[in-house]
């Protein structure tokens, strides 16, 4: 790994997509949830944006983004530190800006649901100004 680790990390999502619907060329931007219940990462989801409005959900092999995770995390908290429930990745590659942003207890922040699955999608949308 590189030192830097955000980067790593956004790479190692990017390599390990997976979905029904996948254009893995034409996409402009990510939101990526990374998953920490009790303690521990299992689960990396989220969506692509296309720049014609498709909007594809996705998900990262948990134990082949592991590695960047954890090299991500060691660099925010030492051992022993209690970890964040939920991360948010956001990326939009067609100007390479990001955002990181933890989330320490509210394991619902963003989780999709009945009355939000409207506009769920749209608000993890990464947008730059």
């Amino acid at each position: 790994m590189s030192e830097n680790v955000t980067a790593d990390l956004l790479h190692a999502l990017v390599d390990n997509l997976d979905g029904p619907d996948i254009d893995r060329e034409g996409w402009a931007s990510m939101s990526m949830i990374l998953e920490f219940p009790e303690g521990a990462f299992n689960e990396a989801h989220g969506y692509l944006y296309s720049p014609d409005g498709t909007i594809s959900a996705v998900a990262a092999d948990a134990w082949a983004v592991k590695p960047a995770v954890d090299a991500y995390l060691a660099s925010y908290f030492k051992d022993g530190d209690a970890l964040p429930v939920q991360v948010l990745l956001q990326l939009d590659r067609t100007n390479g800006k990001y955002n990181v942003t933890f989330e320490d207890t509210d394991e619902t922040r963003w989780k999709m649901t009945p009355r939000n699955r409207k506009v769920f999608r749209e608000e993890l949308r990464p947008k730059f100004d």
